[in-house]
């Protein structure tokens, strides 16, 4: 109980709340506010007051004032549990008009609660938005999902009293039986997005705060505690270590990447977070960048958005830049202690690295790969330092990418008086490691530890087993897939179509508050141009990940398909995954084409085919809430697209369970 209730600065029972006057509820809320508390909130909390003491007179039930929801980063203004529903009710005072970003904000109020607190999940919740100077409100019921969540209701202060009571009259046969102490009983697990994430850790909430804290999500806070522990022992033993955390597409990798780098920031350890994945950089940074400018405008700060972004750009750091320092001063180490590479298995190999020296840098004999490049960079330091490895099997989709054996092998021979801390999960077939399978199990001062790995996707907070599905269905494990679809089906929809045009039909209908869709597809999907999906042209993966619907180059509006090298690492709440003939179902296997001129060449490379079936691995896990598979239905009459190329993929997914869609 005292969980939910320590998220509100003020809480009592209404008839406790209708007695006690304005001085007892404005004493409360401003001793326990976490910050100071301007003469404008204040006001804003006595005409609230007067409007709640008239609205609530008569009914019996909760009141929380001013409750947290760490994901956002916001709190509700007034949350009420009344005859077992909830009602929610954001006010601004002195507005004239509804703006639809505030109805946008009380829904998502309410899609938090639904989704993530555990006692809110089976009660009917009504939104609310009171803008105290508008005339005419909304006195009628709007329709509800099968969740129960209703669409928000608008009104104003004149409003405000009846819109309760019809809301409450309509509760009185409808009521679940639940009481209010039930209520506050239940677990808060929230999911964030990564950027949701990244934003409520540089506002300096923790990771408990902010990610579930259930046993099935194998505890993010017990790898981030890990990981710092690691850190303590190389500090205070003046040791180098390196650490490799694991775990499945979405199970929180990155966050814990985020939240380690972000707690080591506010010490003198200087850490730094590092990616070479440029769009999950750019998408950060500039939530990041945005959302502090905003913070500071409404204090009436008087900032530069760029002079912000200067300090985003230390926290959060492309691999590229950091490795090009390392080649600036050959002698000095970096002022980083603590250094966490996000997707390690990306970094490139010695082939690909010499290239680059070469086209880029015009340095001609360059021999290292990059993870020995930036081990060494790192080795520059004359004690200690932590590097922390974040690993993603199965995610390597770019030709060149060393895999984590580019990490390894050095360490085996030029790093050997490193310290080396591996998931166990590293032996699994899809992290494509020889060396963990060899050298590691002889290696002097390697150990496997176990809480280095995160089981359990997160992204999908509905269905913790969608990368599984997606894992046997890729590897063809037909009765595996089956029974893994099965467990999800009711929680997490996913349909397959012949149309593109009722995706994005079933695309904006499951949305509500400010849910992301988008269209997503192989950066090979060259043959999907007759359905106004080309691939080649260029999205900004910023705009189309942080804009509005109001913005053409945003992902809401449906019109350019990200591909996997602008989604690996980010996600959306709904997804379209167009499937194009360059990954075929054929006789019981996958089969791995490229376009090439005017027609499709048969892939016969063993990593060009890996890098083309992670592509799909990372499409099909981008979705947190549910997806539609668009699968083209060919043209007889078009040899680059027959129906042959694609009637046997809608055929295997069907065999597996996934129902046509139907709107």
């Amino acid at each position: 109980m005292a969980g939910i209730l320590s998220r509100a600065w003020y809480h009592d029972r209404i008839e406790d709340f209708l007695l006690g006057g304005p001085d007892r509820v404005l004493g409360r809320l401003l001793s326990n506010a976490n910050r100071a508390v301007e003469a404008s909130q204040r006001d804003a909390w006595m005409i609230q007051y007067d409007l709640l003491a008239e609205a609530l007179r008569g009914m019996r039930g909760t009141i929380f004032w001013e409750f947290s929801i760490p994901r956002m980063g916001r709190r509700i203004d007034v949350l009420v549990f009344h005859r077992s529903a909830l009602l929610l009710i954001e006010f601004k005072v002195g507005a004239r008009e509804f703006h639809s970003k505030d109805l946008l904000q009380v829904w998502d109020y309410a899609l938090d609660l639904k989704n993530f607190h555990e006692t809110s999940h089976h009660l009917p919740i009504f939104p609310i938005l009171c803008a105290t100077e508008v005339e005419g409100s909304d006195l009628a019921l709007p329709p509800s999902r099968a969740d129960g969540v209703f669409e928000p209701m608008r009104c104003g202060r004149a409003g405000l009293p009846p819109m309760l009571r019809m809301i409450s009259d309509s509760l009185r046969t409808e009521s679940t039986g639940a009481t209010s102490d039930d209520w506050m009983e239940g677990a808060y697990r929230p999911t964030p997005t990564i950027v949701e994430a990244a934003r409520a850790l540089y506002s300096n909430h923790s990771v408990e705060d902010i990610a579930r804290s259930d046993a099935g999500a194998m505890n993010l806070a017990l790898t981030s505690g890990r990981v710092e522990q690691l850190a303590e022992r190389a500090r205070s033993e003046r040791k180098k270590i390196i650490c490799f955390v694991t775990g499945v597409p979405g199970a929180g990798k990155t966050l814990v990447g985020l939240d380690v780098a972000n707690r080591k920031r506010e010490e003198s350890d200087h850490a730094v977070f590092l990616s070479g994945n440029g769009p999950l950089v750019e998408v950060l940074r500039e939530a990041l960048t945005r959302d502090e400018f905003a913070q500071r405008k409404e204090k009436g700060e008087s900032v530069r958005k760029g002079r912000i972004a200067e300090g985003v750009k230390s926290f959060i750091q492309n691999v590229h830049h950091f490795r090009d320092e390392s080649l600036i001063d050959v002698v000095r180490p970096p002022a980083d202690r603590v250094v966490i590479f996000d997707e390690a298995q990306r970094a490139w190999n010695a082939t690909q690295t010499a290239n680059f020296m070469l086209r880029k840098k015009k340095r001609s004999g360059f021999t290292e790969s990059e993870p020995e490049l930036l081990l060494g960079y790192l080795d520059r330091h004359p004690d200690w330092c932590l590097v922390v490895c974040l690993v993603g099997g199965g995610q390597e989709i770019n030709t060149g990418e060393a895999g984590i054996d580019g990490w390894l092998q050095p360490l085996e021979t030029r790093f050997s008086h490193w310290e080396v801390y591996i998931s166990d999960r590293m032996v699994d077939t899809e992290y494509g490691s020889a060396w963990v399978h060899g050298s590691a199990i002889s290696r002097a001062n390697t150990y496997f530890d176990d809480s280095l790995h995160l089981a359990t996707s997160m992204r999908s907070f509905r269905a913790e087993n969608l990368a599984t599905l997606i894992k046997s269905i890729l590897a063809v494990e037909s009765q595996t897939a089956i029974e893994e679809f099965t467990k999800l089906r009711n929680q997490y929809p996913i349909f397959i179509t012949r149309s593109l045009d009722q995706a994005r039909q079933w695309l904006r209908r499951m949305a509500r508050g400010t849910e992301r869709y988008g269209i997503v597809a192989s950066s090979k999907a060259l043959r999907l141009k007759p359905h106004a999906i080309d691939i080649r042209a260029t999205i900004n993966p910023v705009l189309w990940f942080l804009n509005d619907r109001a913005d053409i180059r945003s992902s809401y509006y449906l019109e350019d398909a990200a591909t996997e090298f602008q989604v690996q690492g980010l996600e959306l709440d709904w997804t379209c995954v167009a499937w194009d003939a360059d990954l075929r179902y054929t006789k019981g296997r996958w089969e791995f084409f490229d376009f090439s001129g005017d027609s499709w060449k048969r892939v016969h490379k063993e990593d060009r085919q890996r890098y083309l079936k992670n592509a799909y691995r990372v499409l099909l896990t981008r979705a947190r809430q549910g997806m539609v598979l668009f699968i083209p239905p060919g043209d007889p009459e078009d040899p680059t697209r027959l129906p042959c190329f694609y009637d046997p993929i809608w055929e295997y997914l069907r065999s597996i369970g996934l129902s046509e869609l139907v709107l």
